[in-house]
């Protein structure tokens, strides 16, 4: 039996624990709440020394310390020590001595015949006596050859056994465990590595390939805790090493190397640490449950322009950033010792300072970079203008890292560099792979300060999903896509609009640089808009091309902002959003930096009505931009063009002109403005061939050239309709994402709602289809009958944000309304608490956008009174104002209006 975990003096002394345990032994049987109350004490104990700052590696490794003596008291109160053949063996994170407050306790009991009756009972009685008092215990229960069997034929049980101690064993019985599971037996060095490698893909993979998400896992996720385990596995199953120190005697680390894994591994330890106290359990993820009090109890504090949280997440993101680099720089070590140990060492050369080995990239000589620091830009160049090559040598990684500090303003002014970068981004393959590549390695944060600002930083949101650095870099991607032609049928106009720009590099700066001022004071745009065009002169190009991309870095929420949360259908808004834009090459760029913005921005957001929403505007922009801004069609002209359009899709269908002209007389100009030419003819089509007695008319089409599901409703004039079809919508689980509401001359309404799925997808069951006619045409029926406010649960990450309802009025004069806007939390059945809102106070809604973006909506609403005149009262207003606010005061609450 080996010793075990000894419990430094220091913490020894603090806690007070070995009286405790000198109290456990001569119990028999143990007394299971004389254990509980000293799990508490445990528990409770390190929580305290732990929040009066001490250090993290001591807490971790005197749990276990305390969880050995612990275990052994009760293996040997039940009498198990008596039982011939039975051996206790601490396994995985256990096994290494290393507990955080909810980490299992692995353990095997180990034996060598058949267990009798007694045997069993004895050991079940020991883990429900564990179970009992308040662990979380994992076990198995093996014989040596079980043990054998199952570690030769899953990589993880040999793993787990890797890391085993024993806690009490016969003699003999451990060191005979050890050489059943050796590698010149089973899972020598270059299987157990590709193994082990295999696993960490698969694992990157499954946590969505990044660390920088919302709620990011920090043990298994890219750079979390299991990548610093995988390169200790791998260094005990070649070297036979028990400590990643000895990986510098091994010259696979160099001492500071050494130094930042170990810092990198205290900062997840404190993160995890202290996760496990808030959470009173075995907990990994992230949490908005927990993010602002972790930041809170690891001592950070709300700065101007840079909350809590986000600093305390930003530390996170740069630490797990840091650590991806060391994994990725070791596992090369290791594949080029382990599984390229037998490959020709022939070198290729390349140039003076690069050749090629074993297909990877290395330089010539070490002192490469300090004598020729531009080719510290050179290395990710020809990476793209050599495909055939799979990586960068780990010693070449090495200096890459070791020689950052040469990138200073001498470097950044030196015109090879300014050239190599421009090279970098104008290559036709390996962009975004490479900016990736330079960002890991920190090249790209030393080359542009402004980057590095931002390297690790999150919004404490929903709606950005990545930090900004991964967003930037994903933008990036996403408009390297447009060019690929494997990709062309996933965005097809984009591919057609991407191949008439002249000189993509301009949108790759201005999604470079599109995000690089957040966290700042100011305006980011701006901000951002300024630093481009700085670096575009300082880079040689042209001051139209500076010109062209800090406009797309300072307008680049424009187009979004304008299809979004305007009416698009209005000639008005599309004349000014032309006019904002100046010309088509504008409107190109501009159109797929917004596209590429959404879609990095969280790509669960972007879907056929986004894609539709952004499309529509981009072709009527196109048409006024090509007619001439001082020639924008008038009202008679446009009309006039879509009932044409509508007239022949109706003449195919068998209607008469005059049959579709004396329905269209009872409606304004303004229907046929904010409705297409299908959408026209499927209403005109149905309105005729109803009649009046059956209204209300409910037709759902179940998909449109809109990428939504559209719902249109003819019937009597009611002021409730808004209210009561949101609130019906609503109960049915969808999203209502437009409406529009028009009234005839004939006391007719008009209403057009465009819905998905909570999914973010059109509706595609017939059966919904039948259940949406159903209800409406219910709620339809009685108009008079007063809509309940829905009542669902908020979703648990709604409820960790503050967002302050927020209400604006503002004058729409061409159409003689008023237009509300309401800034607030998002929630379930928002829009009809809102619709119940505004028939109480007397208001008539005739078109809504609904935008949301993460936890905060912001919808606009144009509005009038029930006489159909704009509300411009400032008292009513008020009044108008004060009731939405109460309407919504509490996003998780359910209250009726």
């Amino acid at each position: 039996m080996s010793p075990l975990i000894p419990l430094p003096d220091h913490i020894a002394h603090r806690l007070g624990w070995e009286a405790a345990y000198q109290t456990l032994r001569p119990r028999q049987p143990p007394d299971r709440q004389h254990y509980a109350a000293l799990v508490t004490r445990i528990r409770k104990d390190l929580e305290t020394a732990f929040t009066d700052g001490v250090d993290v590696t001591d807490l971790v490794h005197a749990r276990a310390a305390a969880m050995d003596r612990l275990l052994v008291a009760a293996w040997e109160a039940l009498s198990l020590h008596r039982q011939t053949g039975l051996g206790l063996v601490a396994v995985g994170g256990y096994g290494r001595g290393e507990l955080h407050p909810g980490s299992d306790i692995d353990i095997l009991v180990l034996f060598d015949t058949p267990l009798n009756q007694e045997q069993e009972e004895r050991i079940g009685q020991f883990l429900t006596f564990l179970w009992d008092i308040g662990l979380e215990v994992g076990h198995s229960v093996r014989t040596l050859d079980d043990c054998t069997r199952e570690a030769a034929r899953d990589i993880t049980v040999a793993t787990n056994l890797l890391e085993s101690r024993p806690l009490l064993m016969p003699a003999g019985r451990f060191e005979a465990l050890r050489q059943r599971i050796a590698p010149e037996r089973m899972w020598n060095s270059r299987a157990f590595f590709a193994a082990k490698l295999t696993e960490q893909e698969a694992r990157h993979q499954r946590f969505g390939e990044t660390a920088y998400r919302l709620e990011p896992n920090l043990k298994e996720g890219p750079g979390g805790l299991r990548d610093i385990q995988m390169i200790g596995w791998v260094t005990q199953r070649h070297f036979g090493a028990s400590a990643l120190e000895e990986l510098v005697s091994h010259g696979f680390l160099t001492e500071a190397e050494c130094h930042d894994l170990v810092a990198g591994q205290s900062c997840l330890w404190r993160v995890r640490f202290a996760l496990h106290m808030l959470s009173g359990r075995k907990e990994d993820r992230l949490l908005f449950d927990f993010q602002r009090r972790l930041a809170n109890l690891l001592g950070f504090t709300d700065q101007d322009h840079n909350l809590a949280v986000e600093q305390f997440m930003q530390q996170y993101f740069r630490t797990v950033m840091g650590l991806e680099r060391l994994n990725e720089m070791l596992l090369q070590h290791f594949s080029e010792a382990i599984l390229l140990e037998d490959h020709s060492d022939e070198v290729v050369p390349i140039n003076r300072r690069f050749q090629a080995r074993r297909g990877f990239l290395e330089i010539t000589h070490p002192q490469v970079f300090r004598q020729y620091p531009p080719a510290l830009l050179e290395t990710f160049l020809l990476l793209q203008q050599h495909p055939e090559l799979k990586g960068i040598r780990a010693s070449t990684i090495r200096e890459i890292r070791a020689q950052r500090h040469l990138i200073d303003d001498d470097f950044r002014h030196n015109l090879a560099c300014r050239t190599l970068f421009m090279e970098i981004l104008r290559q036709p393959h390996g962009v975004t792979r490479q900016l990736r590549r330079m960002n890991r390695y920190g090249v790209l944060a030393a080359y542009l300060p402004a980057f590095g600002m931002i390297v690790g930083r999150m919004q404490y949101d929903l709606f950005h999903i990545y930090t900004v650095d991964e967003h930037i870099l994903g933008v990036i991607r996403n408009l390297r896509r447009f060019a690929a032609p494997e990709h062309e049928s996933e965005l097809p106009e984009c591919a057609r609009i991407f191949r008439q720009i002249p000189k993509p590099e301009l949108l790759y700066l201005a999604g470079l640089f599109h995000d690089i001022a957040k966290g700042r004071d100011g305006d980011h745009s701006e901000l951002g808009a300024d630093e481009a065009h700085a670096f575009c002169l300082h880079h040689g190009l042209a001051v139209h091309d500076a010109n062209l991309v800090a406009w797309l870095v300072k307008a680049h929420l424009l187009m979004s902002l304008t299809a979004q949360r305007r009416d698009i259908s209005d000639p008005a808004v599309v004349m000014e959003f032309a006019g904002q834009v100046g010309n088509s090459m504008r409107l190109n760029h501009l159109y797929l930096l917004t596209v590429a913005d959404i879609q990095g921005t969280n790509p669960q957001l972007w879907n056929s009505w986004k894609s539709s929403l952004i499309s529509n505007l981009y072709a009527s922009t196109q048409r006024m931009l090509r007619r001439g801004l001082d020639n924008p069609p008038g009202q008679d002209e446009l009309v006039g063009e879509v009932q044409t359009h509508a007239l022949e899709l109706l003449k195919a269908q068998g209607l008469e002109a005059s049959d579709c002209l004396r329905i269209w007389g009872h409606f304004d100009a303004e229907y046929f403005l904010r409705h297409s030419a299908d959408e026209i003819a499927w209403h005109t089509r149905a309105i005729h061939e109803v009649d009046e007695t059956d209204l209300p008319l409910v037709l759902v089409r179940q998909e449109t050239a809109r990428g939504s599901t559209e719902i249109f409703l003819y019937t009597r004039d009611h002021p409730h309709l808004f209210a009561l079809t949101a609130t019906a919508l609503t109960q049915l689980g969808l999203d209502i994402v437009d409406a529009r509401i028009i009234t005839t001359r004939t006391d007719r309404t008009l209403d057009t709602f465009l819905v998905l799925e909570d999914t973010g997808q059109p509706i595609a069951s017939a059966f919904r289809v039948q259940e949406i006619g159903r209800l409406l045409r219910e709620r339809l029926n009685d108009p008079d009958k007063r809509p309940g406010v829905i009542r669902r649960t908020t979703p648990r990450r709604l409820k960790h944000f503050d967002v302050a309802t927020q209400v604006s009025f503002a004058p729409q004069p061409h159409h003689n309304r008023t237009v509300l806007s309401i800034s607030t939390a998002d929630r379930p059945g928002l829009l009809s608490r809102i619709g119940i809102a505004l028939m109480d106070c007397g208001v008539k809604v005739y078109n809504a956008k609904i935008a949301t973006a993460g936890e905060q909506a912001d919808d606009v609403f144009y509005v009038t009174d029930l006489d159909d005149q704009p509300i411009q009262d400032p008292e009513r207003q008020q009044r108008i104002a004060q009731r939405l606010r109460e309407a919504l005061q509490d996003p998780a609450a359910a209250q009726t209006a």
